[in-house]
């Protein structure tokens, strides 16, 4: 299970990259979460949405990564956050940096596993909403759903979609996300 260790102890990101033996970790408010790694599944749905979105903006200004990718959301004040979403997507070029980004991406999505849908659905969520990514999407590969939260006004709004559904990606016009094809595993 995915949790915090030395919950006692605060880190920055000035830290964080001294950490040099290969464990994925995240840096949540300065606490460590050690990440094991994604199931089979995970991954089938992660790069099949990934595609999706990657086969759409190509040749287009925004563009798309895939974990592993730090996300420094707090990057210009404690710089004590760091994230390692599936999947961002980032617009302003210059918000990328070596391994990853500076504040937050245009959008954000997880693929639930057991050991992380608490601080995906909770944690996350609240974290992405104060640091302003305008598209969190929380992909769950046991209901087939996805949650779709949309920044309006400082909040999110949510939409839900079911693996029948085609999901829009609303920061990106035009661009339909077919969750049969998604949840095809």
């Amino acid at each position: 299970m995915d949790k915090p260790i030395e919950a006692d102890q605060r880190y920055t990101y000035a830290d964080y990259l001294t950490w040099d033996d290969d464990v994925r970790r995240e840096l949540i408010d300065g606490v460590i979460y050690v990440m094991s790694a994604p199931t089979w599944e995970h991954q089938r749905i992660n790069g099949n949405l990934f595609m999706q979105i990657a086969v759409f903006l190509k040749g287009k200004p925004c563009k798309v990564f895939s974990a592993p990718f730090d996300v420094r959301l707090n990057a210009d004040d404690k710089d004590d956050t760091v994230v390692q979403p599936d999947i961002v997507v980032i617009c302003d070029r210059t918000k990328l940096i070596g391994t990853g980004c500076v504040n937050a991406p245009d959008m954000a999505v997880e693929v639930l596993s057991p050991s992380t849908t608490r601080r995906d659905r909770l944690e996350k969520l609240n974290l992405y909403q104060k640091y302003g990514v305008r598209e969190y999407w929380v992909v769950d590969p046991d209901d087939k759903t996805v949650s779709v939260h949309f920044l309006e006004n400082g909040k999110y709004v949510i939409y839900a979609y079911g693996e029948e559904d085609v999901a829009p990606v609303r920061i990106l016009e035009s661009c339909d996300i077919n969750l049969k094809d998604v949840f095809d595993i």
